[in-house]
């Protein structure tokens, strides 16, 4: 997209959300870093089913370690992964007792050092509990940047480096809360809902989908293939029995 194009689709998303930010609940840093952990191949809505109860006694590393990892597993069983994300919260949790003094650093590099934290995560903590302009790129940034021709590119780190450079001001802030808002409720991953797309002339996405009143149904498509099938094939039949019929013509004798 063009610089024009890249503010027009930002102000736009602004316009319709002015105060975007994270559907993970917490009330702190911590529970943030947390919730970020794992939600990773799971849904906002599953790791704040899981979390509600959690997080009204655990505000802490401390008091998470003191939880205990299998009562954490147990507990957060209901999302994927949850082996693996039980253990590297208990050890990231002891690791910012350790040597942050309990409190959740706020750079990067110290983000991504503990258990469990990658990039990602860190942008979104970084963004989310600190004010960072950060650009967190997970499957629904992805996606939009690529279908839209907002920020193309082969991997997420690729995205992140494109978005970087185009979102301008004052958008860098709340820019990947938009992206990722969008991609999960309207550019969506099996059918996006172009025709309530606030920023569907600005999309390089082709063909735009209709709305549902205008598509044709998969039955009626099905039934219109085999419809014309039909007729083709039949009109196939005609022709050869007209054609086997004129073989069968002899030209009369003369006397």
């Amino acid at each position: 997209m063009k610089r024009d194009e890249v503010f027009e689709f930002f102000r736009r998303l602004a316009e319709a959300n002015p105060s975007p930010t994270t559907e993970l609940n917490s009330s702190n840093p911590y529970q943030l870093l947390v919730a970020v952990v794992l939600s990773a191949q799971a849904t906002d809505a599953g790791v704040n089913i899981a979390t509600r109860p959690l997080f009204e006694h655990i505000t802490a590393p401390e008091q998470m370690v003191e939880f205990g990892e299998d009562a954490f597993r147990t507990a957060i069983k209901t999302i994927g992964l949850f082996s693996t994300k039980a253990h590297n919260v208990i050890a990231l949790s002891r690791a910012l007792i350790r040597d942050h003094g309990s409190q959740v650093p706020r750079t990067r590099e110290e983000l991504q050092a503990l258990p469990g934290v990658g990039r990602k995560t860190a942008n979104v903590v970084l963004n989310t509990a600190f004010g960072e302009e950060t650009f967190a790129v997970d499957t629904h940034v992805f996606r939009v940047c690529n279908r839209t021709g907002l920020a193309p590119g082969n991997n997420v780190e690729a995205v992140e480096v494109k978005l970087e450079k185009i979102v301008p001001q004052p958008f860098r802030r709340d820019a990947h809360h938009w992206l990722i808002l969008h991609g999960r409720y309207t550019c969506k991953a099996r059918l996006p809902e172009c025709w309530r797309c606030p920023v569907s002339d600005l999309c390089r996405y082709k063909p735009k989908t209709l709305p549902p009143g205008e598509r044709v149904k998969p039955k009626a498509a099905r039934t219109g293939a085999r419809a014309s099938s039909t007729a083709r094939t039949a009109t196939g039949r005609t022709a050869s029995t007209r054609n086997a019929n004129r073989s069968r013509v002899r030209p009369t004798r003369l006397p």
